[in-house]
């Protein structure tokens, strides 16, 4: 967070924050069961992204591997591209 003074953000505005983390983590929406505390959240905020990046670089990975055994003219080539672009 910033150190200006004119920055800092209200217990409000953290609260809102954090159940808006909340209810995009599956796992805390899976728990269901109240509040989850602000620094447990955090880390499993962290978790969560580190594991979709693990997931889009080994998607990423696959589609390589793919599209080098494919003619790269063939049409399951283009619509991949075509995928890809959009």
């Amino acid at each position: 967070m910033s150190s200006r003074r004119g920055a800092r953000i209200s217990d409000e505005e953290i609260n809102e924050l954090i159940s808006k983390l909340q209810s995009v983590l599956p796992e805390a929406r899976r728990r269901n069961s109240g509040r989850a505390s602000a620094s447990k959240l955090l880390k499993e905020t962290c978790s969560y992204i580190k594991s979709l990046r693990r997931e889009v670089d080994d998607l990423s990975d696959r589609l390589s591997e793919l599209m080098n055994t494919m003619d790269s003219n063939s049409e399951q080539a283009e619509i991949i591209r075509s995928l890809l672009r959009s």
